[in-house]
């Protein structure tokens, strides 16, 4: 790999919704990007506002769109926009120019003719082509050029699908491709897969089989759109737009593009008559019905009365009717299983429509992916890879294969008319049962040349627990696992439902900190679940709540607050790795962290206001004590104040770690930002192992916090009654702002006073308990627990 090359300046070459959205995944990373497209036709030479307004106006509505491609709002700084004609001439100062202009060859063949002419030699040039070969958009350029040039496919949208296929030429620099594949992994947060230059490379031409293949179904059986998103969703680890949903969000059109391709280009494809669109699609495309974009595809929304009405297409009739709630009986039988393995097994057995349905898409599907090696890829790991960080899978087809038995599953595939490729047959021949397998705390792939197992290239730098849980645990309760995870460092993960925060979590914290504090030199908190965790277990709250057990709950919350004072002043460093949901009690612990090394997709927040209650597990007194920390003499003190006051009292959940430093949850010069999922585990133990090695000093408990009394108590009350009178808030939000007033301003307190923290964590203790004996509060729980809906009563 070339070590010496950095990437200081990005030019991205066109702005559509791809375009401006890989600006800004760039401006994400701190790196400076230029964004160009094309002049409009009747702008005039020297208006430089009209002839850049192509390009402004699509970054102002990548900008305005939500989800959004940026961190911060502020990082769109850090992209400068032009315009091909006006600004090419500025690429010579970029390290890396992407083409990302409409699909096709004759058009992306001329820009690069322009690019060549103002490229610095040894600038990375590629192309963010999904279907266009791109040994073609090569052909006339230099050797240098060549050199340097390959495919570098994004998945839209680039900041939250992980993929990010490379795609080299026989004349790409072997340098380069290792560079972009390190760069893409490090820097970009991405899932970088090695891919061949034939169609739709390897996400899309599995993705987009599997697509077909249901919609192929579909047609044949007669499926609702409602059926098939319920069989297509999180049950089987896929994301919750399922299907359809998904179709709408990207986009019709765009899925239409890809098939098509697919059948004009994979002649020789086995499968190439599945590729052929379906009758209802073809209706769908002539009336328009794209989807999101259009207002309708799948399903459309309207507005009846006031309220909204969800209706799905009818594929037989291409009428809309109202959205109907489906049930499968093999569904409902795996509802309590996590596990996503226990429950493929048994919906693969289900002896109803679903079971059917996961029998002939599955088949089809494993039967594909194992005939496209070594066509598209020569390690099946990488058709794992891509379609799960392309298409948001919780495991591939070949995992998928795995948990149901390569074996078994073998025999019922070839029952049901889809053979297995021949080196499947092989591979169990020679003894492997398996594609996966854990060795040595290594994941490893069953290599098809090598006939044996081989480790995972690229994944030397992470720490993966569950390849090393099996021998590295420690210990373990019902709740959560302790494991060594080398050179003195425990990590402590939690598997509770949404790993909320119950009693095995707070005796998993416990015991983990007594053991680093005995044999240990330093703790990290960190899980591969989808979410760090959803907070503190509500459920129990309310429970104790509804039978006036104030006395036990005044126990539990007490020992939620001890053990998040025992994170802070423990003796050895606690270093806590929250990704994706950080709230409530799981954004408490964090705040208590010697260090935060969070992932960049952070949704951080202090969220209890929502169920009628304030932080009580040591957040609403650690907003006081930052508070203190920051304050100053004079109006500034009450303009902090007011800022934290409404950060919990608006339930403010950041929309990325960077957000997360302007709510105050993360703090500046303490906490990092890692991009990287994959990474996170591994930054944080590196992170916890400097502070034990740098001579780490147990904090001692505070005793000079500084609060505000009553000058600070009015201005919450003042607060929260004029929002009251205005109608922005219930009378029972003023009571609840009116309590957290009252610890975040140290109590009804005559003047400015010095604090411990053992007094705020009191108030904030008899505050949350006295609201948990308010039937209101209690009726906003009760509406999270049995409906997932926050109620304003």
């Amino acid at each position: 790999m070339d070590a010496k090359r950095i990437i200081k300046k990005v030019a991205v070459l066109g702005s559509g919704v791809m375009g401006s959205r890989i600006a800004c995944h760039f401006a994400n990373t701190g790196v400076q990007v230029l964004l160009l497209d094309i002049v409009p036709k009747d702008a005039p030479p020297d208006d430089k506002k009209a002839r850049n307004k192509i390009v402004n106006d699509a970054l102002d509505f990548a900008l305005k769109s939500n989800p959004s491609p940026i961190y911060l709002k502020s990082f769109a700084k850090r992209i400068t926009t032009g315009n091909f004609t006006d600004d090419m001439p500025k690429i010579a100062d970029c390290d890396w120019v992407i083409e990302v202009v409409v699909e096709r060859l004759d058009i992306k063949r001329q820009v690069f003719e322009t690019v060549e002419k103002y490229r610095k030699p040894g600038t990375l040039i590629t192309s963010n082509t999904s279907g266009i070969p791109i040994h073609l958009m090569a052909e006339g350029r230099s050797d240098d050029f060549k050199k340097h040039f390959c495919g570098s496919h994004f998945f839209n949208p680039p900041r939250y699908l992980k993929l990010l296929e490379i795609i080299p030429t026989k004349d790409t620099s072997a340098n380069v491709v290792d560079f972009l594949m390190d760069y893409g992994s490090k820097y970009l947060g991405k899932t970088t897969v090695l891919a061949k230059d034939t169609p739709a490379f390897i996400g899309n031409r599995i993705g987009v089989f599997s697509i077909m293949s249901v919609l192929q179904y579909v047609e044949k059986t007669g499926m609702t759109v409602e059926e098939v998103d319920k069989l297509t969703g999180p049950v089987i680890g896929h994301p919750k737009s399922a299907t359809f949903r998904t179709n709408d969000v990207v986009g019709l059109d765009t899925m239409v593009h890809v098939a098509n391709g697919l059948y004009q280009n994979a002649p020789a494809d086995e499968a190439r008559d599945l590729f052929k669109v379906p009758s209802f699609v073809d209706g769908m495309v002539k009336n328009n019905w794209l989807g999101s974009k259009t207002g309708q595809g799948f399903y459309k929304k309207e507005k009846v009365d006031g309220v909204n009405q969800f209706y799905a297409l009818d594929l037989k009739t291409l009428e809309y009717k109202p959205s109907q709630k489906v049930k499968f009986a093999s569904l409902e039988t795996t509802k309590a299983i996590d596990s996503l393995p226990a429950r493929l097994k048994i919906l693969i057995a289900a002896k109803d429509k679903a079971g059917d349905f996961y029998r002939a898409t599955f088949y089809e599907l494993f039967a594909y992916a194992g005939n496209r090696i070594p066509e598209i890829a020569d390690e099946l790991y990488k058709i794992d890879a891509a379609t799960k960080a392309g298409f948001g899978w919780e495991m591939g087809p070949f995992e998928k294969w795995d948990a149901l038995g390569v074996e078994d599953t073998v025999k019922a595939m070839e029952a049901a008319g889809n053979k297995p490729a021949q080196w499947v047959y092989d591979m169990l021949a020679a003894g492997a049962k398996s594609f996966y397998k854990i060795e040595n705390g290594k994941r490893l792939y069953y290599d098809i040349p090598a006939k044996g197992y081989k480790t995972i290239p690229g994944t030397e730098g992470f720490i993966l627990l569950d390849t090393i849980r099996a021998t590295n645990t420690v210990w373990k309760n019902s709740g959560t696992t302790i494991t060594d995870i080398g050179d003195g460092i425990l990590n402590l993960e939690f598997h509770t439902k949404m790993n909320t925060i119950g009693g095995e979590v707070i005796e998993g914290i416990n015991k983990a900190i007594t053991l680093a504090e005995t044999s240990y030199k330093g703790l990290v908190m960190s899980n591969e679940g989808a979410n760090f965790s959803a907070g503190a277990n509500v459920g129990m709250i309310f429970m104790m709540a509804v039978e006036q057990e104030f006395d036990e709950l005044n126990v539990v919350v007490k020992t939620f607050q001890n053990t998040m004072m025992r994170i802070r002043y423990s003796s050895i460093p606690v270093v806590i790795a929250p990704h994706q949901m950080a709230l409530g009690g799981g954004c408490e612990m964090c705040l208590h962290a010697d260090k935060v090394v969070a992932h960049a997709e952070l949704y951080m927040g202090l969220v209890e206001f929502g169920v009628g209650l304030i932080p009580g597990g040591g957040g609403t007194k650690e907003f006081a004590l930052r508070l203190s920390d920051e304050l100053q003499e004079g109006d500034v003190e009450l303009n902090n104040f007011r800022d934290r006051f409404l950060t919990i009292g608006q339930a403010k959940v950041s929309t990325s770690a960077y957000e997360a430093f302007e709510f105050g949850y993360l703090k500046k010069g303490r906490d990092v930002v890692v991009v990287s999922r994959d990474r996170l585990l591994a930054e944080a133990k590196q992170q916890c192992l400097q502070m034990a090695n740098e001579g780490y000093v147990q904090p001692i408990p505070r005793s000079d916090i500084r609060v505000l009394g009553k000058q600070a108590l009015g201005l919450g009350y003042v607060g929260a009654n004029t929002m009251y009178s205005g109608n922005y808030i219930s009378e029972h939000d003023v009571k609840i702002s009116q309590k957290l007033a009252y610890v975040l301003s140290g109590g009804d307190l005559s003047q400015p006073s010095i604090v411990s923290e053992e007094y705020l964590l009191n108030l904030e203790r008899e505050a949350f308990i006295s609201l948990c004996a308010e039937k209101k509060t209690l009726e906003r729980i009760q509406s999270i627990l049995t409906g997932g809906k926050v109620l304003r009563n």
